[in-house]
């Protein structure tokens, strides 16, 4: 996984690093055709999969993890292995207790700016300054806070909003940017007529009738002009 172990190495990536280091758990990175270590995490994946997931009752990520944890107290911990169950043999295992808060995950996206300087995040949407409207910005939101920020390309923090429920069709614009919005459209109306627009007029009937009589004189004997006379006289005139 890119995400975790930088590509073509054995090492993970720093942010990885930082959310062992906040579990105080080691990482051994499964080594490429190595089937015997990487069987044993996909056997768990399998049995996950197969036991729960397929028939699990959920519509939301919320759902499934109530639902799993449920799950894995009811069936998987119940299992017999060696004249005991999977719990027990947990119980012995002497494991570290979880840190008090969780580790400061961030959701890091990039969205563009419509053309209402809205931007659209987890099915709703935020403000920012119409002067970014048409541009990428950032949108970052960490794991437990009630907010979320949208960056700009440069950097800088252009907006601050709560944040809504994931799905809720929320529209979330500050007092200063609906004020800043109304001010870019005022400024953009103006009373001027619009640029005349290039009309398509096709030649009419009269037109065509004048063309046509124009060039049977031609053909009849009519008088043709040639420039290489005019290029002689000029030459002359010399």
């Amino acid at each position: 996984m890119a995400t975790v172990v930088l590509p073509g190495t054995d090492r993970i990536t720093v942010q990885f690093a930082q959310v062992a280091k906040h579990y105080g758990v080691q990482v051994w990175v499964c080594p490429p055709r190595r089937p015997q270590r990487k069987g044993v995490v996909e056997a768990a994946v399998k049995y996950i999969t197969r036991s729960w997931w397929t028939s699990a009752p959920v519509a939301s990520l919320g759902q499934a993890q109530a639902d799993l944890d449920r799950w894995a107290v009811a069936v998987s911990d119940r299992r017999k292995r060696h004249g005991q169950t999977i719990a027990g043999f947990a119980a012995q295992e002497g494991l570290l207790a979880l840190p008090a808060a969780a580790f400061p995950a961030q959701l890091q996206v990039e969205r563009v700016v419509g053309r209402s300087a809205l931007v659209a995040f987890e099915g709703n949407r935020y403000s920012v300054p119409p002067g970014l409207v048409g541009q990428t910005v950032t949108v970052l939101a960490r794991l437990g806070e009630l907010h979320l920020e949208v960056v700009s390309a440069a950097g800088r923090r252009v907006a601050r909003h709560r944040r809504a429920p994931t799905g809720a069709g929320q529209l979330l614009r500050s007092d200063q940017h609906a004020r800043s919005l109304e001010q870019a459209v005022l400024d953009a109306f103006t009373t001027d007529k619009p640029c005349r627009r290039k009309a398509n007029r096709p030649p009419g009937p009269a037109a065509l009738t004048a063309t046509t009589r124009l060039q049977d004189q031609g053909t009849n004997g009519g008088v043709v002009v040639d420039l290489e006379d005019y290029a002689q006289i000029a030459s002359v005139a010399r």
